[in-house]
């Protein structure tokens, strides 16, 4: 009721209220998941065209829709899901039934059977897309760098996560491409590491009388010892081999095949990684020598660095500011680098590897 002056009786806001927390405005909501486009009466499993114009709208969803949450892909609707499985499953069968199988040598395993170059295997038309997909979605992000180098990795990191995120959702949708197309291409020697890659190191260790067990027992040493140059142990669990094996994939050159992941992480580390670790080349005088930076102190000059290294020295040297963002940045941005092939003896990643958390190790 009113004061006869006309005031509020009203009690005023207790002191603990009035210190309360403003209101948060909530989240924003997810993406909502991708709908399956109507093909009416067409066949998506026709033709690579076809097929390709069905799958184009979810990865483009995927890998580069914007979304509130960079380390997870935007879903798509569960019968877009299914559909894209059948049309690829379908597409792979059809190519199947019309193309011969590779001619084999009676006694010899798939790997070393004659290829045709007129008939390709069935599935490698879409890997290459897929593969070209991912050069063209990478060569985006290089394309949208910033000029500051401080700002570089600020922009690298998240953009590598969201990246990341597509890639790997789209490697569980198209898993059967990695069943059947890469499984038997690696069974069939076109894998990371072939046969040509081991065979003058394990040869030096055959004897006449070794038997076939002991040779390929060999094989699988020289792996492992592959494997250890990107962090392998003896007695690590599967999950932790499969994906240092991923690291050597991503690190493989373009015309071996790999699971889609590392096809992925390996266009990136081409089309992004790469370019910014480059050195600028040095400006070649009159009489045809590189001129170099003026020494300091005495000293030998600097040799030029690339954006990334200039970067990341920023970062790290920088003073003021949040030191655990910067130590967060550093590890994310080391643990990038390891994912798309940049091997543990570079410059770059001595300096970053220490930041990664030990979980992650």
């Amino acid at each position: 009721m009113p004061a006869p002056d006309g005031g509020d009786k009203r009690r005023p806001a207790h002191p603990d209220a009035m210190l309360a927390a403003p209101d948060v405005a909530p989240p924003p909501p997810p993406v909502p998941p991708l709908p399956n486009p109507s093909t009416g009466s067409a066949n998506p499993s026709a033709s690579l065209h076809a097929l390709w114009g069905y799958l184009h709208p979810a990865l483009d969803h995927i890998v580069r829709a914007p979304t509130n949450n960079p380390s997870k892909a935007p879903a798509i609707d569960v019968s877009y899901h299914m559909g894209v499985h059948t049309a690829v499953y379908n597409y792979f069968t059809a190519q199947s039934d019309s193309s011969p199988a590779p001619a084999g040598l009676a006694g010899f395993p798939a790997r070393f059977a004659v290829h045709s170059d007129k008939g390709k295997a069935s599935g490698a038309d879409l890997y290459e897309q897929l593969d070209r997909y991912y050069a063209d979605a990478a060569r985006e992000i290089f394309l949208g760098v910033p000029a500051d180098d401080s700002a570089l990795i600020h922009y690298l990191v998240p953009c590598f996560n969201r990246y990341a995120a597509g890639a790997q959702s789209v490697s569980r949708l198209l898993n059967y491409v990695n069943r059947h197309y890469v499984k038997r291409a690696v069974d069939e020697d076109r894998g990371w590491l072939r046969l040509a890659d081991v065979l003058d190191a394990v040869a030096r260790t055959i004897r006449e009388d070794d038997t076939r067990e002991k040779v390929q027992k060999r094989l699988r040493e020289r792996r492992s010892e592959e494997l250890r140059k990107w962090g392998f142990r003896e007695g690590d669990p599967p999950a932790r081999v499969a994906q240092i094996e991923t690291y050597a994939e991503a690190a493989s050159s373009p015309d071996r095949v790999v699971p889609l992941a590392a096809v992925a992480y390996r266009q990136f580390r081409l089309e992004v990684i790469e370019p910014l670790l480059a050195a600028p080349k040095l400006k070649v005088s009159k009489g045809g020598k590189k001129k170099r930076p003026p020494p300091t102190n005495g000293e030998k000059p600097p040799l030029p660095r690339g954006r990334l290294a200039r970067a990341a020295k920023e970062l790290l040297e920088s003073k003021g500011g949040d030191e655990e963002e910067r130590r967060r940045l550093a590890g994310e941005l080391a643990i990038a680098l390891r994912t798309v092939g940049i091997r543990v003896d570079h410059p770059l990643r001595k300096k970053l590897d220490k930041f990664i958390p030990p979980e992650e190790r």
